[in-house]
């Protein structure tokens, strides 16, 4: 009969230990649902530019894309040199 006893108390201090962490959790959940509202409403993310606008963007670059290759070549000459 002690057996069935401790059965129980397993299933008890279980159940317990089980909706605690479940009643944690959804408080968590709903704490970090406030928080990501008020960082929403604070400090709102970018607008970012529709990708055939970065495209035309990226186009117009080429000249600077040119300068850039050159100075990383310059760079790796010299330092193959010493």
């Amino acid at each position: 009969m002690g057996d069935v006893n401790l059965v129980v108390e397993g299933l008890k201090f279980m159940v317990l230990g089980m909706t605690t962490v479940f009643l944690f959790l959804m408080l968590m959940v709903f704490v970090l649902n406030v928080i990501s509202g008020i960082v929403k409403k604070y400090f709102p993310s970018k607008k970012v530019k529709p990708l055939h606008v970065r495209n035309q963007v990226a186009a117009n670059s080429d000249a600077d894309d040119e300068e850039i290759v050159a100075v990383i070549t310059a760079s790796i000459e010299q330092f193959r040199k010493h």
